[in-house]
């Protein structure tokens, strides 16, 4: 697991005073950078390949309040991936000053290929590494059934 730490800051706060849910997403999306430029893949390795993380969906559940003051740490753990890494799947917790869990999401995203601007498989480089990474207790390949389980079709206004 994969645990990163931050300090909420008075603008990581909304108008009940506790953390916003702009933060969580903030903290989790840089946990998940952080991680992956840990592990050899950052901002210039992914232009290099021309490739790019997206999010389809972060799930959140909280538990407790957060406030500033104190620290919060953030864990990443890999639940799924698809056998050509197009798909991938990360929960995150977080975790107050006394390890005490305050919130979860639950996150599924992709890979897209910069040019083309469409969904795309990671290069066997990059594959063969995520593959060698430490994996939740329930990992599972993903499949693209995987992102459709919520069923969310677009609506238009027109």
């Amino acid at each position: 697991m994969f645990l990163k730490d931050f300090e909420v800051r008075w603008s990581d706060v909304d108008a009940n005073r506790h953390l916003a849910n702009s933060a969580y997403i903030n903290f989790m999306s840089h946990t998940r950078m952080a991680y992956l430029t840990q592990i050899g893949f950052g901002h210039k390795e992914f232009e290099q390949y021309g490739i790019g993380p997206v999010v389809f969906y972060e799930h959140m559940y909280y538990f407790k309040e957060v406030f500033p003051g104190k620290p919060i740490r953030v864990s990443l753990e890999w639940k799924g991936l698809s056998e050509d890494g197009m798909f991938f799947e990360f929960h995150h917790n977080f975790y107050d000053y006394k390890g005490r869990n305050v919130a979860h999401c639950e996150m599924m995203g992709a890979f897209i290929d910069m040019k083309k601007r469409s969904l795309t498989g990671l290069p066997k480089e990059i594959l063969d590494v995520f593959l060698q990474e430490e994996r939740a207790e329930d990992f599972r390949f993903l499949t693209k059934k995987d992102t459709r389980k919520f069923a969310k079709i677009p609506k238009d206004l027109a």
